[in-house]
C-alpha cells in the first residue's frame, strides 16, 4: 500500500513538472509587435537575471581574446617583414 503510494506521488509529481515548465502557447513564446507588425513593442523589457554577472564576464573575455588575437597577428606581421619573408 505504501509502495503504491509513493509511486502515485512521484508519478503526480513528475506530471506536474512537466506542465509547469511547458509553454503555455502565446503567452510564452510570441513577442509582441507594435501597430505596424514589424518590430516589438517599446514596453517589453528585458528582465534582469541571475546570470547577467557572468553574461557580462564572458562577453569581457571574449572582447580581450579578440584584443589578444589582433596583436598577435600584428607581431607575427612584424616578425615576418622583419625576417624577410
Amino acid at each position: 500500500m505504501v509502495r503504491q503510494t509513493l509511486q502515485l506521488t512521484a508519478g503526480l509529481l513528475a506530471a506536474s513538472l512537466l506542465l509547469a515548465c511547458s509553454s503555455h502557447g502565446s503567452d510564452a513564446d510570441e513577442v509582441q509587435t507594435d501597430a505596424s507588425g514589424d518590430q516589438p513593442a517599446a514596453a517589453e523589457v528585458r528582465q534582469p537575471t541571475v546570470l547577467d554577472d557572468q553574461l557580462k564576464a564572458l562577453d569581457k573575455a571574449r572582447a580581450v581574446e579578440e584584443t589578444l588575437k589582433k596583436a598577435q597577428a600584428d607581431r607575427d606581421k612584424q616578425i615576418d617583414e622583419q625576417s624577410g619573408g
